[in-house]
């Protein structure tokens, strides 16, 4: 399915459920509640990591300004816990996807609802909740070597 139909549907849900008053427990976000884990796709290729934690970050300063909800405290990254920005293995360069871990899944609810089908740099991102997110064996050793 075209990434722009995806990001179209999860806003017509979101929107809905917020007309609905629907609450967290009857909400689609519901069906995650195991997971903290959030899928980010159609980054454009030369964003590194710190440029979408600038985005994340960015969007909590436009959702103070207009009165909405924070998900990411600038100031303390406790609440994002790790990003996995996919790369290919030979050249290094951005397959375009990245993989956020949050501290709870309140946070991830709230990252998809305010993130999915913003812009950046030209290119509508798609931010939706993974059920089952498994890590690879190359992290599991990246993150045993970097706590030695």
């Amino acid at each position: 399915m075209n990434p722009l139909t995806l990001v179209k549907r999860i806003q017509k849900i979101n929107s809905r459920e917020a007309a609905l008053g629907i609450g967290d427990e009857a909400s689609r976000h519901a069906k995650y509640n195991d997971s903290a884990y959030v899928f980010v796709g159609s980054i454009p290729f030369d964003l590194t990591e710190g440029d979408l934690l600038a985005v994340f970050a960015q969007s909590v300063h436009l959702c103070d300004r207009f009165g909405g909800h924070c998900f990411l405290d600038v100031t303390d990254m406790g609440r994002l816990l790790m990003l996995i920005f996919v790369r290919e293995k030979g050249t290094g360069k951005s397959k375009g996807f990245a993989f956020l871990a949050f501290e709870d899944q309140n946070s991830s609810n709230l990252a998809v609802d305010n993130l999915n089908g913003v812009q950046v740099l030209g290119r509508i991102i798609r931010v939706d909740h993974v059920s089952n997110y498994k890590k690879k064996e190359e992290e599991d050793e990246e993150t045993e070597r970097q706590n030695r």
